[in-house]
């Protein structure tokens, strides 16, 4: 009697120890459909469903408390206390696993996550439903509109992560310090590019770079896999040594970067900042805020006048840049930018497969390799002016830009402009305009322009065909047409930053692509090239003639 009692007593807690392991096999981040199907109705299985109350109350997963995340706020200035008893009333105790979902492809269950994790829940017991309540309905899961009474828990908050969460100090610091940090805009991409707004601005905080929520998502609204999340991460130039800072609009869109390269992706540095484009943008000393991804290709009068025209800038060694006008030598000795060298859109034209010639040019009009260069033109965005700009970047260039005013607009600006030829060398007077002698090393910069597309990259390549008609014959691959003219204002202004992206998204041009621009026309390939560079797409190359 013994014995069988004894291989009772043995069967049951191998039972209750199998039923356990199975539990908490799933303790990761993600929890399956599969899994809360099997589990559904445990006492230690807690599920929240953080819709808003009327879509709880439409349907919901049988058993799931509603936790209404707009309805309660989202933690900004509440104070432990209060938090951890807004915790017990929605059923969080120790040892309980906590299961939480929302519509799909959405942020409320992952703030929900990280907001738990904050506040000393364990990782362990804490996932978020993989597809959510889209998913669950998809795959044949039951729903009901019988709401389910809460049963207090008994969580305490004896501590939290402050290693997860930032400040404007920090943000304000990461802004400038690509080096060390890379900002996470979680916001959609329209709001990325000022297309849409929360707020009196549009756009983004200056370095940021667009991870909207809907990237980390598949078509069934899962998370992506872990290995493709690192793939976006990678395509943003987020290494494993980078402080990612995820924000968005007010502190809860940006949880979904964080989620996906914390928990799924283990990315080892993230962290959240709570403030978001909200406090940026009602700081007192009106922080800049950004619409296309690099403005500082493009530089005004004003700003040329400061650092290129300078002459006390230059006589102490100050000066950086090299101004390159590409006008006809004619309109150039007609009157020109003091300090300017010239060196006309033909040259760079004649000497597009002979970079080697093209440096000697250069070289000997005095164009320091390190230095910025600011192309002027007949104004602005043009095919003379784009085609400087791509082939001083395969060159090598350190920084290239483009005024982006006229000679004649800078000059009715009431800027300076001169007759007298530029010096290569020492200056002769002290009214005259004088460069440095230089050299110009021929060190290409590879992805620029490219001959062969054979080679795969880690997205697939998208051919944008650049010029006004469609092109007879593409390239092998997804090809679509973008003529370079529908990107640019009358005036030489690339068009608004929303407006851009709108066409591209349109067209077909992917977030996340390796980009190749062409035409039979290199110029007109040159235009969207420097398009593209501006709207901070991380990989584009001009597709050279054979």
């Amino acid at each position: 009697m013994k014995a069988i009692a004894s291989k009772a007593l043995y069967s049951f807690l191998c039972f209750l120890l199998t039923s356990c392991a199975a539990l908490h096999a799933a303790a990761g981040p993600l929890a399956s459909v599969e899994w809360l199907q099997k589990n559904l109705g445990r006492e230690d299985v807690l599920v929240i469903d953080t819709s808003a109350g009327r879509v709880y109350a439409a349907k919901h997963v049988p058993g799931a408390v509603n936790v209404d995340i707009m309805g309660v706020g989202l933690f900004h200035k509440a104070s432990n206390a209060d938090v951890e008893k807004r915790f017990q009333a929605w059923g969080i105790e120790p040892g309980r696993k906590v299961v939480i979902y929302d519509e799909g492809a959405s942020w409320t269950a992952t703030w929900l996550y990280s907001e738990l994790h904050y506040y000393g829940f364990p990782a362990a017991d804490i996932s978020v439903l993989d597809g959510g309540l889209a998913k669950w309905e998809a795959s044949g899961g039951a729903v009901t509109k019988e709401p389910t009474p809460r049963k207090p828990g008994t969580f305490r908050i004896s501590t939290t992560r402050d290693d997860e969460r930032t400040n404007l100090s920090e943000f304000l610091v990461a802004s400038g310090d690509r080096a060390n940090y890379v900002l996470v805009d979680a916001l959609e991409t329209p709001y990325y590019y000022g297309g849409a707004k929360f707020f009196d601005r549009g756009g983004h905080v200056p370095g940021s770079v667009s991870m909207a929520v809907s990237d980390f998502f598949n078509e069934d609204k899962t998370f992506k896999s872990p290995a493709e999340i690192r793939k976006m991460a990678a395509y943003q130039g987020i290494g494993a040594d980078k402080q990612v800072l995820s924000h968005c609009g007010g502190g809860g869109a940006a949880t979904v970067p964080f989620f996906a390269l914390k928990f799924l992706a283990d990315h080892p540095k993230a962290k959240i900042y709570k403030g978001s484009q909200k406090e940026w943008l009602e700081d007192e000393r009106g922080l800049p805020f950004w619409t296309y991804a690099a403005p500082g290709l493009s530089r005004d009068g004003s700003w040329v006048s400061a650092w290129g025209t300078g002459r006390l800038m230059r006589a102490l060694g100050m000066n950086k840049v090299s101004l390159v006008d590409v006008r006809p030598a004619a309109a150039f000795q007609q009157n020109h930018v003091p300090f300017s060298v010239s060196v006309p859109a033909e040259i760079f034209r004649a000497h597009v497969n002979d970079p080697a010639k093209l440096a000697e040019v250069l070289a000997s009009a005095g164009v320091n390799p390190s230095h910025e260069v600011v192309i002027i033109s007949k104004g602005g965005l043009n095919e003379d002016s784009a085609l400087a700009f791509v082939m001083l970047e395969k060159l090598g260039q350190a920084k290239v830009s483009l005024l982006k005013d006229s000679v004649d607009e800078w000059g009715m600006r009431g800027f300076t402009l001169t007759k007298q030829e530029t010096i290569v060398g020492a200056p002769k007077s002290p009214q005259d305009f004088a460069v440095a002698p230089t050299t110009y090393p021929v060190a290409l910069r590879s992805g620029v322009m490219v001959k062969d597309t054979r080679a795969k990259g880690e997205y697939p390549k998208v051919y944008v065909a650049s010029g006004k008609n469609a092109p007879a014959k593409s390239p092998d691959g997804k090809t679509v047409h973008v003529p370079a003219a529908s990107l640019v204002n009358a005036d030489g202004s690339p068009k608004a930053a929303g407006d851009i992206w709108s066409i591209l998204a349109k067209a077909g041009v992917p977030k996340y692509a390796e980009v190749v621009v062409f035409s039979d026309d290199p110029a007109d390939a040159a235009v969207n090239y420097y398009v593209m560079k501006l709207m901070g797409f991380p990989d584009v190359k001009v597709l050279a003639a054979s």
